[in-house]
Formats: structure tokens, C-alpha cells, sequence
């Protein structure tokens, strides 16, 4: 079973996600445990306090070490190989190889900041620091919770169908092809013909294709680290109208 934690000042903001469909269905499969502390019980004011103003001057207010740094220590006495996770912008890419790695962890725990960030020495504290993408939000919780999705599925058990997992975008450094379902024609756009053929080699080549084309047109930059058979590249070379001769040589498949 895999343990993820979570420490924020807002608990409410995972009570809704967690309690639907997949991720849902995880923790009541008793395939993933999930634990959503208060940031506020690891205070030691009056007042409960987690934020102050910045040294050196600044608008916005800072995370306080104390609160999170009781709460990691606190969290890591009940899980001791705990790996931490801080969200936050300078963090390294979240990817779907990443989400694969963390997935055969036996504890998580996301770790949430809020307004200015967190004081720089709770950094000494977790094990690395996880961005979803190059944009500021306004909290930790939601980058937080699009990781816990991304890592939820990959448990083995959580799909229905485990070879989903397999077949989504990314896992290949590929994006998607096209999907389409009933109706086989939707206001004069027409299920491509190939999928009603009955073949299987032929629609398996058709996704192929589609998922190479998509790939070069909307990220090209994936196609750097695909692992790509001769027969791609020769697709590819299609794609781009070029001989296949010249066409770049990825890394091959052996």
C-alpha cells in the first residue's frame, strides 16, 4: 500500500478531489492511504501563527520554518523512510517518468506552500522540490493534488484496465493519437474509417502514425528522448516530407 501525506494551512481544498472517482476508489480499495495534516497543529503560538513578514522588505508574507519542519520530523517518527515533496515554482519538472518513480515509494509526503513561499531553510528539510509547470499558483495544494492523481493511477491495481496506464500519452515520451466513439458521425466529422476496418495491424500502425504526427507538430521537443524503431522514423521522415536518409536519428530500439 502506498501512504501519502499532505501538510497545509488549508486540509479542506483535498476533501472534495480525493473523495471522487479514481482517487476514491484507490483508498477504498486499501491500495492508497492518504493523511491530510493541518499545518497548524505544528505551531507553538497563541495564535497559531504560520506566516510573517520578510526580512530585507518585500510585499507578501513567508512561510515560517518552525511549523513545517515540526511537522516533517513529527510525520517522519510515524513513517520513517518517508520521501518529501515540495511544491513549488523552482522546482524540477513533474513528468511522467517522475510520477512512475514515486509510485513505487511506500510513503509520500507533499509538503504546501502559500503566499511569498516558504522560508529558505525548510528546504534542508525534504528530499526535492517538484514544479508541474512553468506558472504560479496561489498555493501548494492544487500542483499537489495533479501530482497525487498522476502517481494514484500507476499503483498497480488502481485502473480497471492496467494496460491504460501504459497506453497514455507521455509513457512513450509520445503524445496520444486521436480517440473517437459512438457516434460514428458527428456533425459532418467522420470516425476515421481504418478504426471500423476490423484490423488490427492496420489500426495499430494508423496510431502509430497519429501519435508520431501529433507529437511532431505539437511537441517536437519529445521526440529527442522517444525510443523510436526504424519503421517510426520512416514514418516520420513521411511526415516531414523529407528522404529518410537525412531524417534524424533517434535512439533506436535494439
Amino acid at each position: 500500500m502506498l501512504r501519502i501525506h499532505v501538510l497545509t494551512i488549508f486540509p479542506e481544498i483535498f476533501a472534495s478531489p480525493l473523495q471522487e472517482s479514481i482517487l476514491k476508489r484507490a483508498q477504498e480499495k486499501s491500495l492508497v492511504r492518504i493523511g491530510v495534516h493541518d499545518l497548524r497543529q505544528f505551531t507553538c503560538d497563541r495564535h497559531r501563527s504560520t506566516d510573517d513578514d520578510p526580512y530585507g522588505g518585500g510585499p507578501g508574507m513567508i512561510m515560517k520554518p518552525e511549523p513545517f519542519v515540526r511537522g516533517l520530523e513529527a510525520l517522519r517518527d510515524d513513517e520513517p523512510g518517508l520521501h518529501a515533496v515540495l511544491t513549488c515554482p523552482q522546482g524540477t519538472l513533474f513528468t511522467q517518468q517522475r510520477a512512475r518513480e514515486l509510485a513505487r515509494q511506500e510513503a509520500l509526503l507533499f509538503v504546501c506552500g502559500r503566499y511569498g513561499g516558504v522560508d529558505e531553510r525548510v528546504r534542508a528539510y525534504v528530499d526535492e522540490e517538484l514544479s508541474i509547470g512553468d506558472y504560479v499558483l496561489t498555493g501548494g495544494e492544487l500542483a499537489a493534488l495533479v501530482m497525487m492523481d498522476a502517481i494514484m493511477r500507476l499503483v498497480p491495481g488502481v485502473l480497471g484496465n492496467e494496460a491504460s496506464a501504459e497506453d497514455d500519452s507521455f509513457t512513450e515520451a509520445l503524445l496520444d493519437a486521436a480517440q473517437y466513439t459512438r457516434p460514428r458521425e458527428f456533425r459532418g466529422q467522420e470516425v476515421p474509417t481504418v478504426l471500423l476496418s476490423g484490423d488490427h495491424q492496420q489500426i495499430k500502425r494508423w496510431r502509430r502514425r497519429e501519435a508520431l504526427r501529433r507529437t511532431f507538430e505539437r511537441r517536437p521537443d519529445l521526440l529527442e528522448r522517444a525510443v523510436l524503431t526504424r519503421e517510426d522514423r520512416a514514418l516520420l521522415a513521411d511526415l516531414q516530407g523529407i528522404p529518410q536518409a537525412t531524417c534524424a536519428e533517434p535512439k533506436d530500439m535494439p
